[in-house]
């Protein structure tokens, strides 16, 4: 037996094929999506899928090293496999729109590659779609992005989901109130993410912080709910920065009541990002029958200056994979209509190229076989290859 033959037929553990039905219905899901995101005037930006290592780097904020696919080019250069498309919108924002002042707004759609052997399940290529809005700071801003991607989500199928708000400078008020260095609060960020009440008490206490203020920060992790979690969240703040920071959430909800979106969301001020870039509002959306969260957004406001352009910005991502995989199992998939046909002939070739164009003008996507087998192959053939209607010609 060829086993070199057997395993040149498999991929590599972590990426799959999509095909068929499903890869039809994953396009649907898309391009409902996508009009949502070209509905607010979001225009489509395609960026590289490999860049240079820097743009990745510790520095930016982004993914550990270690997760990243890296290789080289024939001068020696580090590239690697994009494992997330914001800093790559950023840089392209950076290099072609340097002087602009008015804001930028940017859809992308394209596939991202992480490199973890804690599966758990997970691809480590994924297709992601999302959308970025540069040049502006403004609550409005947060506001349009969450309830974008709550629109876009309805049109994509999806009925019953969850976007939980949540602001990171609240937690980076009281850390720097605390006068925590950055190592306790990269540690102390992992605890409060994770509702791990202990380890964060245990952390504080071993580091000397005030009684007030360790109750304060083991305080963000029960502070998760309706829009009244946030004037219990404004008694624990003491300082200026995470005051503001409660402010500008209450601000981005009376906006989001203006979208008429504000029964999807809720609050999280334990949502804290492991992507190091984030500087202010952040948000994750949930659904039913699903672990993880199906998108991910926040504001950046530090990002572009990495790349030589201060400018404050917002975005989102969504998991496409993942939306399809909520959508499916709770059995609301959206369809695209199937306009897939076979026409079998048994006349001469003229006259079948000809019924094939009349098909094809009428919007179906048609395919020509001559007919050398009994009808059952052929009704077979098109059950396997997504094709909606068979077409015998004589």
């Amino acid at each position: 037996m060829d086993f070199t033959g057997k395993r040149l037929v498999h991929t590599p553990e972590g990426v799959r094929d999509v095909y068929g039905a499903e890869f039809a219905a994953k396009l649907n899901i898309q391009n409902l999506f996508h009009d949502k995101l070209r509905s607010f005037g979001y225009q489509d930006i395609q960026t590289p899928t490999f860049e240079f290592f820097d743009v990745f780097s510790k520095e930016i904020g982004t993914t550990p090293s270690k997760e990243l696919y890296k290789f080289f080019d024939k001068e020696g250069n580090t590239l690697v496999l994009r494992p997330d498309f914001t800093p790559s919108i950023a840089r392209s924002a950076a290099k072609y729109f340097m002087d602009e002042s008015l804001p930028l707004r940017f859809c992308y759609c394209g596939n991202n590659f992480i490199n973890t052997s804690n599966l758990q399940g997970k691809l480590k290529e994924t297709t992601q779609m999302g959308a970025e809005l540069i040049g502006d700071s403004s609550a409005q801003a947060d506001a349009e992005m969450i309830a974008m991607l709550v629109e876009a989500l309805i049109n994509a199928g999806l009925k019953e989901f969850q976007v939980a708000i949540g602001q990171i400078d609240y937690f980076k008020g009281l850390c720097a109130e605390a006068k925590l260095d950055e190592e306790t609060e990269l540690a102390l960020r992992d605890f409060i993410s994770n509702r791990n009440e202990f380890g964060a008490q245990e952390l504080l206490e071993g580091k000397h912080v005030a009684e007030e203020e360790i109750k304060a920060l083991l305080n963000v992790s029960s502070l998760f709910g309706s829009y009244e979690i946030l004037d219990e969240a404004l008694a624990f703040a003491k300082n200026e920065r995470s005051v503001k920071a409660i402010e500008r959430l209450k601000s981005v909800y009376e906006l989001l009541k203006l979208y008429g979106v504000e029964r999807y969301v809720s609050f999280d001020l334990a949502l804290i990002s492991k992507y190091n870039y984030y500087t202010g509002v952040i948000f994750n959306a949930y659904t039913y029958q699903m672990g993880n969260a199906i998108a991910k957004g926040g504001r950046y406001n530090n990002l572009l200056e990495k790349f030589g352009k201060p400018s404050a910005a917002t975005g989102f991502v969504v998991m496409i994979d993942d939306l399809m995989t909520a959508l499916t199992r709770q059995k609301i998939c959206p369809q695209p209509e199937n306009k897939n046909l076979l026409l079998v002939y048994q006349c001469d070739i003229q006259k079948a190229i000809q019924e094939a164009r009349k098909y094809r003008e009428e919007g179906y996507s048609t395919v020509m076989l001559k007919q050398e087998r009994n009808k059952e192959d052929y009704e077979k053939f098109a059950q396997k290859q997504n094709i909606a209607k068979v077409v015998y010609l004589a």
